[in-house]
């Protein structure tokens, strides 16, 4: 099943909703401010999760009102952020493909801990990914084929999350490598570009972001 979780971050109200209407989404997730979301673009999600400490009363008074409209109330003193427990709760629910949208924002620490919530997905062996209208991010362990005509921007940037990735091989890109170990402090795979009309990134161990952007 593939879902969508919106959170409380930067949404962009009208890239969101173009998501919605072509993402072709089984189920509508909101984690906490998220629900804002859709209280103003007047569209009902199917869950929403949080503590709500900084969601808008108006919001979550107006869906409360819908029975279909299932409610996950947090205790607001708890270990995992909403977003943690909506990508959790949507893995309960049978998700295999997750997108977070408003997991970007001016709040670094969250958008950080958003990244480090893409390892949920190699733990679940379950595709997730963070969403703005610039960044498409994603944390993989094993190799990945990136198509030309489907890529999410001009750049492809590569940042070792563990603390070594090693064996990474680039084939169909700018920049190719081959049998490398990415890590230490450098910026060695920022701003590759395809340049084939597939690519792909191959790896033998660690795990590894890729960010593709567009300015």
């Amino acid at each position: 099943m593939k879902f969508l979780i919106v959170s409380g971050g930067d949404t962009q109200d009208s890239f969101v909703t173009e998501l919605i209407k072509t993402g072709g989404f089984d189920a509508l997730m909101a984690a906490d401010s998220g629900v804002d979301f859709f209280y103003r673009i007047h569209t009902k999600p199917d869950v929403i999760v949080g503590d709500f400490d900084s969601a808008e009363s108006e919001a979550l008074d107006y869906f409360r009102g819908f029975e279909q409209i299932e409610l996950c109330v947090l205790n607001p003193r708890k270990d995992d952020t909403d977003t943690e427990f909506a990508i959790r709760e949507a893995i309960r629910r049978g998700a295999d493909d997750i997108t977070i949208a408003g997991a970007t924002g001016t709040r670094i620490d969250h958008v950080l801990g958003n990244i480090c919530l893409l390892g949920i997905g190699l733990e679940k062996r379950i595709s997730i990914c963070l969403l703005d209208p610039y960044n498409r991010i994603r944390m993989i362990d094993s190799p990945l084929v990136l198509q030309k005509k489907d890529q999410y921007g001009k750049y492809v940037s590569l940042l070792p999350y563990s603390d070594q990735v090693r064996g990474v091989t680039l084939t169909g890109f700018k920049y190719p490598l081959t049998d490398y170990t990415m890590g230490g402090f450098n910026s060695l795979g920022i701003s590759n570009e395809i340049t084939e009309e597939e690519a792909v990134i191959s790896l033998m161990d660690g795990q590894l972001l890729v960010i593709e952007s567009r300015d």
